[in-house]
């Protein structure tokens, strides 16, 4: 094994969900927006990058998000928090994404009326524009939380937050569902112990 894969294992295996933060360990907006550059790069059906972040950074933000999010102290003491928000809307992405594609000569422009085609045809179904606005977002959010560990920050995902009050006070556009938020920093303590069960147990082989 390579050291670059142990590293990546080390990652993996040692993310945990910090609940208690370090209040005066900072991370500035440099390293934040450098984290969300390296979790766009999650994958997505179609590449639609169906994910938009709302980033709470101030002292004041977080404090407005905290009884949101039902007062979970880590909101308030992490250095920043992110809302992983899903596009319902992520169909009308097609053409910024396959248009440069076609201009370049990697796509013919009937293939991408193709894709186009078939995209907007599976987004007539507001069910499928839901669920593929949580999984996309959900990978995203995977991996906010990875690069975010290889940093040396620690994260913890929530998804119990008041999100009709969520929508309201920061006025998100009715184009995007909030699916959860991260909160990221230092930690103070080491997460509660936990087990996982056996992969024999959460597997069928065939």
């Amino acid at each position: 094994m390579t050291a670059s894969e142990n590293n990546m294992i080390k990652v993996l295996t040692e993310r945990t969900s910090i609940k208690e933060y370090d209040t005066n360990a900072a991370i500035s907006k440099e390293e934040l927006t450098e984290l969300l550059r390296i979790t766009t790069k999650a994958p997505s059906a179609w590449n639609l990058q169906h994910w938009h972040f709302t980033v709470f950074h101030s002292q004041e933000s977080k404090d407005r998000l905290l009884p949101i999010a039902y007062n979970q102290k880590q909101v308030s003491q992490a250095s920043a928090v992110v809302a992983v928000l899903g596009d319902l809307k992520a169909n009308l992405n097609g053409e910024a994404v396959y248009g440069p594609l076609t201009e370049a000569g990697y796509m013919t422009e009937d293939i991408k009326n193709t894709l186009l085609s078939q995209i907007n045809g599976a987004y007539q179904s507001s069910a499928f524009a839901r669920d593929a606005a949580f999984t996309n977002a959900s990978l995203a959010a995977m991996q906010l939380m990875i690069a975010a560990k290889a940093k040396g920050y620690d994260t913890c995902a929530m998804g119990g937050f008041d999100k009709e009050a969520f929508v309201k006070e920061f006025a998100i556009d009715e184009r995007y569902v909030p699916v959860m938020l991260i909160s990221i920093g230092k930690p103070v303590k080491p997460a509660h112990k936990s087990s996982r069960f056996e992969v024999s147990e959460v597997s069928t082989w065939l």
